[in-house]
C-alpha cells in the first residue's frame, strides 16, 4: 500500500477515497466563491483507481525545505491531478524548487494543453521546466489526448502516454459499454451548463450563448430536465441561497450584458429558478447522473461522469480542450461553431456509441499500463490486450 502526496488537490478527502469541496457544510461561507467542482471529479476518480494507505497534500505555496525533506522520507510518489495546466497563464508558484528538492516521482494523471483562438500556444519557461522535471521523474507522462501530446513533443518531452482522464474509469469496470435505449423511452435528461466562457478560447461568444440557451430550452421542453451547474456563483445562489440571494443572482445575470443579450430569457430564467442542481460533493453528482437516461451539454467532466456510469452523453465542443477530449474517447460531439442544426435523433445511433465503447476500452488499457509502468499501486484490471510501448511522438 502506497503513501501518496497530492500536488494541486481540489477538495478535501473523506472516507478514504471520496472528495468534496473544502468546508462544504459552510454553504454561506463559500457561496460567493467560484470553483469548478469538475476538478474535484478528477481528484476523486484518481483516488478510486489507486491503492494507498496514506495521503497528504504536497505544499508548494510556502517554502519549507526541512518539511520537504521529511516528506521525501515519508512518501513514495506524488500525483498531479489531471487538469488544464498547459496554457499561457499557468502559475506554478514554488513548484520548481519543491520538486527538485523532493526528488520523488511525479505521476501526471492526464494533464492537458489548451490552444488559444488566435496565435500559437505560448508557454512560460517556468511551465516548460516543471513539465520536464515531471517527465524526467517517471517512465511516462500521462496526457489528455493527441494535441496535448504534440505540445509536449514541441518542448522536448517524448515519453508521453495518452490516457484521457481518470473520471472515465472511476467505476473500474473494463467491460462497461454504452447501450442506447429506444429514444422514445428517454424521459430524464441532465443538461450540463457552462454560462461563463472566455473569448480567449471560444471564438464567438454570441453563438456560444445563444446556442446554449436554445439547447437548454429545447431539451427542457422535450424531457424532464435538470440543469447541472458546476460552480458559477449565481447558479450556486439559486440552489443554496436565501430568497434574497436568489433574487440577487437573477439581478446579476440580468445586469450581465452577455447573459442578458444572448442567454437569460424568460424561459431560461424559469428553468434556472426551478430546475437547477449544484453540489459541493462529488458523490451527489454521480448519484444524479445515474438517475438520468441522457446527459448532454457543455461541461467536459459533467458529461464524462455520466459516461463513466454507463449513461449516454453528447458533447458540444467549443474549444481545443473539449474537442481533444471528445476525440480521445470518440464521444459523439456537435461543434457549435460549425453551423447547422443539432438534432438529437441524428446522434441517437448505436454505431456512434460503439466507436466510443471501443475507444474507451482502449484508453482504459492505456491508463492501466500508465499506472503500472510508473510503479503506482492501483486497482485497474488487465484488459487482455497486448501492452503497447509508451507512445513517442515523432
Amino acid at each position: 500500500m502506497a503513501r501518496v502526496l497530492v500536488m494541486i488537490p481540489s477538495g478535501e478527502v473523506y472516507d478514504h477515497d471520496n472528495v468534496r469541496w473544502y468546508q462544504h457544510s459552510d454553504v454561506q461561507g463559500n457561496i460567493d466563491h467560484y470553483h469548478n467542482i469538475g476538478d474535484a471529479f478528477v481528484f476523486d476518480s484518481s483516488l478510486k483507481l489507486m491503492n494507498y494507505e496514506k495521503i497528504a497534500e504536497l505544499p508548494i505555496m510556502h517554502l519549507d525545505m526541512d518539511h520537504i525533506d521529511r516528506l521525501r522520507e515519508e512518501y513514495d510518489y506524488v500525483i498531479l491531478r489531471g487538469s488544464n495546466y498547459v496554457h499561457q497563464h499557468m502559475d506554478w508558484t514554488n513548484a520548481i524548487p519543491v520538486l527538485k528538492r523532493l526528488g520523488l516521482p511525479v505521476i501526471a494523471f492526464g494533464i492537458g494543453a489548451q490552444a488559444p483562438v488566435q496565435g500559437q500556444l505560448q508557454l512560460s519557461e517556468q511551465t516548460k521546466t516543471v513539465l520536464k522535471i515531471i517527465a524526467d521523474s517517471t517512465v511516462s507522462l500521462g496526457v489528455r489526448g493527441a494535441y496535448s501530446a504534440e505540445v509536449m513533443n514541441d518542448i522536448g518531452i517524448k515519453n508521453v502516454r495518452i490516457i484521457g482522464c481518470p473520471t472515465a474509469f472511476r467505476r473500474n469496470e473494463p467491460g462497461m459499454k454504452i447501450t442506447l435505449p429506444p429514444l422514445e423511452e428517454v424521459r430524464t435528461v441532465g443538461i450540463t451548463i457552462r454560462r461563463e466562457v472566455s473569448p480567449t478560447y471560444a471564438r464567438d461568444i454570441a453563438r456560444y450563448l445563444t446556442f446554449h440557451r436554445d439547447l437548454v430550452k429545447e431539451m427542457a421542453g422535450r424531457f424532464d430536465a435538470t440543469l447541472m451547474a458546476q460552480g458559477e456563483v449565481e447558479e450556486k445562489k439559486l440552489v443554496f441561497g436565501t430568497m434574497e440571494q436568489k433574487e440577487e443572482a437573477i439581478a446579476a445575470l440580468k445586469a450581465n450584458k452577455w447573459a442578458a443579450d444572448w442567454y437569460l430569457d424568460e424561459t431560461v430564467e424559469r428553468l434556472y429558478r426551478t430546475r437547477m442542481f449544484y453540489s459541493d460533493v462529488v458523490a451527489d453528482y454521480e448519484n444524479l447522473v445515474r438517475s438520468k437516461d441522457l446527459v448532454l451539454g457543455y461541461r467536459l467532466h459533467g458529461n464524462l461522469m455520466a459516461l463513466a456510469n454507463g449513461v449516454p452523453s453528447i458533447y458540444f465542443t467549443y474549444d481545443s480542450r473539449t474537442v481533444e477530449f471528445a476525440e480521445t474517447y470518440q464521444i459523439p460531439k456537435f461543434d457549435i461553431f460549425a453551423g447547422g442544426t443539432f438534432r438529437l435523433e441524428d446522434y441517437w445511433d448505436q454505431s456512434l456509441f460503439d466507436r466510443y465503447n471501443q475507444a474507451w476500452h482502449r484508453t482504459y488499457g492505456e491508463m492501466q499500463r500508465f499506472l503500472t509502468e510508473n510503479g503506482v499501486a492501483h486497482k485497474m484490471l488487465e484488459t487482455g490486450q497486448m501492452a503497447d510501448p509508451v507512445r513517442r511522438v515523432a
